[in-house]
């Protein structure tokens, strides 16, 4: 039985993202869609 789940991550710096993007993408099955900034 597959389950979805929505996961987000806010940072203010580049690195932290890279870092938790890469340690989430590692951590389970999961599809990175695509980046939503906004003001």
């Amino acid at each position: 039985m597959a389950q979805q789940a929505l996961g987000l991550i806010e940072t203010r710096g580049l690195v932290a993202l890279v870092e938790g993007t890469d340690a989430m993408l590692k951590a389970a099955n999961v599809e990175l869609v695509g980046p939503m900034m906004s003001v």
